[in-house]
């Protein structure tokens, strides 16, 4: 089989090349990524040379170089993780998150239906659905939860979802959508939450909180999801959307002062600062759909989750203290700018 992964110089799209290319050895795997700042392509250099991947530095919003990628690969099936995600950054920067989350799913579905696919996969977020009340635990968020979002970011989500959809019922285009709750785990770019206050901590640096850090989240190791994924592109339901969820609910100070216990670090690092623009209180997903449907359930505890990626930062330092330089941004250069 032959399948384009978009954004997969990014953390979870990355995560998803390396499984792929080893549980299913006879699929080529093609990566299609326009490097912003949060695609590192030094990420995918354990398998730059691998027989059944290739890599292709372009946007999915320029519909020419999408049509001549799909021309000339022919894909079976589509799997989109491009996306801006960051909310702080679509506070600030909204029209760069309309551009690739809405048009560039456009862009790429319609070269679904130019060349055909047997399915187009959506990688979306728990985000579209907004929030939950902090005082009721008792609520999750099913395929079935009305969207109601709340940031620039997942606004843009949550308009890629309908359009994934409407092309569903329009075009009779075999797509499938996931919703998952906050990923964590290696190659997690250092902007995000847990790789902040690791790289922050390892250099006694504050510890910046929004708020009381009183927010909860509902964390997937990003392996576990990339499994789900896996498992919905083959035997999931065309036309449906599927939540992932990891079942490990945490509030954002539990989880700096759990990173802070682990690395040996005082509690007094940690910083509050003004809370985020719109900030949603609890996500919370309810993944029994999955489960009925297709077997899946997390298999990782956060306890035991989180030591393996703090394990893994301490053993890949020289991989985020170069993006912390912004030297990782010259990688690409320096492998291709002589070709």
């Amino acid at each position: 089989m032959n399948i384009i992964v978009t954004g997969g110089a990014g953390f979870i799209g990355s995560n998803f090349v390396f499984y792929m290319l080893k549980k299913h050895p006879d699929d080529r795997i093609v990566c299609l990524d326009c490097l912003t700042y949060a695609g590192n392509l030094s990420t995918l250099e354990p398998v730059m040379g691998h027989p059944n991947f290739r890599f292709v530095k372009d946007d999915i919003t320029d519909r020419e170089a999408v049509y001549r990628l799909f021309e000339e690969e022919k894909p079976d099936m589509v799997v989109n993780f491009a996306a801006e995600s960051h909310v702080d950054r679509s506070i600030e920067d909204p029209e760069v998150f309309l551009r690739t989350n809405i048009l560039g799913t456009a862009v790429l579905m319609d070269a679904c239906r130019k060349y055909g696919i047997t399915r187009y996969h959506q990688v979306s977020t728990d985000e579209v659905y907004g929030d939950l009340p902090l005082d009721r635990p008792d609520l999750f968020f099913t395929e079935e939860t009305p969207i109601h979002t709340s940031s620039p970011y997942s606004s843009s989500k949550a308009s890629a979802d309908l359009l994934v959809l409407a092309y569903y019922r329009t075009y009779g285009l075999p797509v499938t959508i996931s919703r998952c709750s906050n990923n964590y785990g290696p190659y997690h770019f250092p902007e995000k939450l847990i790789p902040l206050m690791i790289a922050n901590a390892l250099n006694d640096k504050p510890l910046p909180v929004y708020g009381k850090g009183e927010n909860v989240r509902d964390w997937l190791y990003v392996e576990d999801h990339c499994k789900a994924i896996d498992l919905i592109i083959h035997e999931g339901r065309v036309g449906e959307v599927y939540n992932i969820g990891g079942h490990n609910e945490m509030t954002n100070i539990d989880i700096v002062k759990i990173i802070c216990k682990e690395l040996g670090k005082p509690e007094s690092l940690i910083t509050y600062v003004a809370d985020r623009k719109g900030h949603d209180m609890r996500y919370a997903i309810d993944p029994t759909k999955i489960h009925n449907e297709l077997g899946w359930l997390p298999e990782t505890k956060f306890a035991d989750g989180i030591k393996k990626t703090i394990q893994w930062y301490l053993e890949h330092k020289d991989w985020w203290e170069t993006i912390i330089s912004g030297e990782y941004q010259n990688y690409y250069e320096k492998m291709y700018g002589n070709r």
